[in-house]
């Protein structure tokens, strides 16, 4: 507050102006109502600094609070979906509010987009704004914003929204039918084998040996019911071949002594009834249980169906998605350049997306535009819309206006993870497409996927998503003091007779990607980090080899 009878003083710094009690206590007063004006971007001044020195509403770039929006996108806002963000003390942070060895992204802590991060700058000395009041304005019924979920609890919400409506059942033919997943168990429709039949070529003998046989006779696979064979006689048979009714047991070719001569036949070994005889129903029997609805339909599944007696299979649709790429600063060919940056993302979601099984479309790029993101969201008929960029809250982006004009539903809005933090989930209506907006930096987005689109597309094609699994790591995996951090990771062979292990991979930062193109997975580390020779849970990444750290099998 500035008067010609006193002297000069900033808002926010420690000297006070003489007078009475009253006048110091109404100063007060007046500077923490200005320094909240100055928060939601309310006070009026043409510089917004808030009095702290510090713009109040910065650009996407620079993480900071949530600039001014469109006015017609903010005429619709929805009280439900999205409170005012700027009052969230977790919901931007950077990396001077909470420090941390920084070592994995050189000082960077920016997710918000493609290939762009800020470096991390410490507030000037005094310059600290004190918490926000419950309620920041008199009158003003808005609270302080809960602070993000944990990494956990947004892929239990992702996983939840995904089985929350149940999944459609389609019939796809055994040659469509791979990738998808069983809608419905998987059950016999026949006894397998339906009928005794040889499990090598040789003899089938009835009664004790030696055994009488018939020169030229025999029993081919695919042939009719044969007659009941006669004690003491045999007849040669093959692989698959129906066995006689009446027939002890068969003799491999190899283990049988043949007398042309005298027409008989001699064991070089003791018999064993039923020995090499595959009996009916050994398999499983009709109408028992094969694998259970949920499995995903892999070439095995797809044999076993075939020899069960399947022509097509009951299956839940793969989800279909949309991308949207925001960004006007992004090139689709050719270097960089004038301030311009390549889309990695564009060229890298929908692969990632198939891989994790749905049905997408072309990337759309749309540039920083409100109008067109909220048409495109507004026209789309997908399962899910993955947008990248644009979830922060500089001036231009624009993806949390949108979704307050559509009335969507924000289900988690920032994750405390490290990198992708500004990630969300949102339910456009009741009955629309779920959106997972994505951070802009590549690494970051990589995170997003991997917590929320993963769980959520699982959840709707009717798969569990992946658990984490725990693998003994062979360095120290720095942390940050208050969120999980994701990190790639190598599996290693252990080494004279050691365990095996994961390796971190040092290009870690939220705009790199060098180091996850070298992963075969994501380390899940605990806020504060983990010590060399302990365990982390290790997320797999879709295209990982299957390796004796992702154990499965029928039972």
């Amino acid at each position: 507050m500035t008067g010609s009878d006193g002297p000069h003083r900033e808002p926010g710094s420690d000297v006070r102006a003489p007078g009475s009690a009253s006048e110091r206590a109404r100063e007060e007063e007046e500077r923490a109502v200005e320094q909240a004006l100055a928060l939601v971007g309310g006070s009026g001044r043409s510089d917004r600094s808030g009095g702290s020195g510090e713009p109040a509403s910065r650009s996407r770039d620079s993480g900071g609070h949530r600039g001014p929006r469109d006015e017609d996108l903010n005429a619709g806002r929805s009280s439900n979906t999205h409170a005012d963000r700027s009052r969230d003390p977790h919901a931007h942070r950077s990396s001077d509010s909470h420090p941390y060895d920084g070592r994995d992204n050189d000082g960077r802590d920016d997710d918000r987009r493609d290939g762009r991060a800020t470096p991390a700058t410490a507030p000037a000395p005094g310059s600290e704004q004190p918490p926000l009041p419950e309620r920041a304005l008199p009158g003003d019924p808005a609270k302080t914003s809960p602070p993000p979920p944990s990494w956990d609890r947004a892929r239990a919400v992702a996983a939840r929204a995904g089985r929350g409506r149940p999944p459609a059942t389609i019939r796809l033919a055994l040659d469509r039918a791979l990738g998808h997943v069983l809608a419905e168990a998987l059950g016999a429709l026949t006894d397998l084998p339906s009928f005794d039949t040889s499990a090598m070529d040789g003899w089938a003998v009835a009664g004790p040996g030696p055994w009488a046989f018939e020169a030229g006779a025999g029993l081919l696979a695919g042939r009719g019911p044969a007659a009941a064979l006669p004690d003491g006689t045999a007849v040669r048979i093959a692989t698959g071949a129906r066995v006689p009714p009446e027939t002890t047991a068969v003799i491999r070719s190899e283990h049988a002594h043949v007398d042309e001569a005298r027409g008989l036949l001699h064991a070089r070994r003791s018999v064993v009834t039923g020995q090499d005889i595959r009996p009916r129903g050994q398999e499983c029997r009709s109408g028992e249980q094969l694998v259970p609805a949920g499995t995903a339909v892999t070439p095995a599944v797809l044999g076993l169906a075939a020899a069960a007696g399947y022509d097509a299979l009951p299956v839940v649709p793969r989800p279909r998605v949309d991308i949207l790429v925001l960004g006007d600063e992004l090139l689709n060919a050719g270097l960089p350049h004038d301030g311009l940056i390549r889309d990695a993302l564009g060229p890298m979601l929908g692969p990632w997306l198939r891989a994790l099984g749905a049905e997408v479309s072309g990337a759309r790029r749309l540039g920083d535009d409100a109008g067109a993101l909220r048409d495109a969201l507004t026209s789309s008929d997908a399962d899910l819309i993955v947008t990248t960029g644009g979830t922060a809250a500089g001036p231009v982006d624009h993806v949390h206006p949108v979704l307050d004009a559509l009335g969507a539903e924000l289900l988690v809005d920032g994750v405390a993870v490290r990198p992708g933090h500004p990630m969300l989930l949102a339910r456009l209506s009741p009955d629309g497409p779920y959106l997972v907006g994505l951070p802009g930096n590549p690494l970051a987005a990589v995170s997003g996927l991997l917590t929320l689109a993963e769980p959520l597309l699982a959840g709707i094609a009717g798969r569990p998503a992946q658990d984490p699994y725990r693998a003994l790591v062979h360095a120290e995996v720095h942390g940050h003091p208050h969120d999980t951090r994701l990190v790639p990771v190598v599996h290693r062979p252990g080494r004279a007779g050691g365990r095996d292990h994961v390796a971190p991979l040092r290009y870690n930062g939220p705009a790199m990607l060098r180091g996850i193109a070298a992963a075969d997975g994501l380390a899940v580390v605990p806020p504060g980090g983990v010590r060399s020779g302990t365990e982390v849970e290790i997320l797999d990444l879709p295209w990982a080899p299957a390796t004796p750290w992702t154990e499965g099998c029928f039972t």
